[in-house]
């Protein structure tokens, strides 16, 4: 079965990094990188949480076949830098995502995303702003290409997170944090494993 969080990590070409970078107002690709890693697996790990409540599932797939067709992966970086605009603009809608996807813990992320990466919290905001969209146009792909059901869905989600926290440590803590409201401590253990990673991702 794919692996959604490597199929998202591995559409942050070069090209879409400076397109991001640029956005935000950030000056260090590595940074944003570091941050959309980091965004993409929180956003799977959260989606997954949503989608194993009862009618989670079901309310995920209404969304997509509403409002995320996957069209948006097919020029990533024109929609993300503003070039192109949707017909449906639910589509970008990352604002509205994150509210369904994060509820009350988005300033959690936000701080957590930001201590992880070194970005500041204004651009680890926006990311996260921008690629709510992104996260939630390649699983509508998955589903339009592989004509997903709402079990199916579910199953998607949980084996891209089961199989990103068999290689990263991080994972178990950001499913922590989305399930403790605002454990400062489990921020912290993120932000020093973070900066390993990045430190270690620098040094190549």
């Amino acid at each position: 079965m794919a692996n959604l969080i490597e199929m998202l990590q591995s559409q942050m070409t070069d090209q879409v990094l400076d397109t991001l970078t640029s956005q935000i107002g950030a000056t260090d690709r590595t940074q944003t990188k570091a941050a959309a890693d980091g965004i993409f697996s929180t956003l799977a790990t959260a989606l997954s949480k949503n989608a194993q409540k009862p009618g989670g599932a079901e309310g995920l797939l209404g969304a997509l076949d509403r409002d995320h067709d996957g069209s948006i992966m097919d020029d990533l970086a024109g929609f993300l830098g503003g070039q192109k605009q949707p017909q449906n603009t639910s589509m970008l809608n990352g604002a509205g995502i994150l509210k369904h996807v994060l509820g009350g813990n988005q300033s959690n992320v936000i701080d957590m995303i930001a201590r992880m990466s070194g970005l500041n919290q204004n651009s680890s905001g926006s990311l996260l702003t921008m690629l709510a969209p992104m996260v939630l146009g390649a699983l509508g792909k998955q589903k339009r290409q592989n004509n997903l059901d709402a079990p199916s869905i579910q199953d998607l989600l949980k084996s891209s997170v089961k199989s990103q926290a068999n290689n990263n440590a991080q994972m178990g803590l950001i499913g922590k944090l989305l399930d403790a409201d605002g454990d400062g401590s489990v921020l912290d253990d993120l932000a020093g494993m973070g900066k390993n990673i990045l430190g270690n991702f620098l040094k190549r």
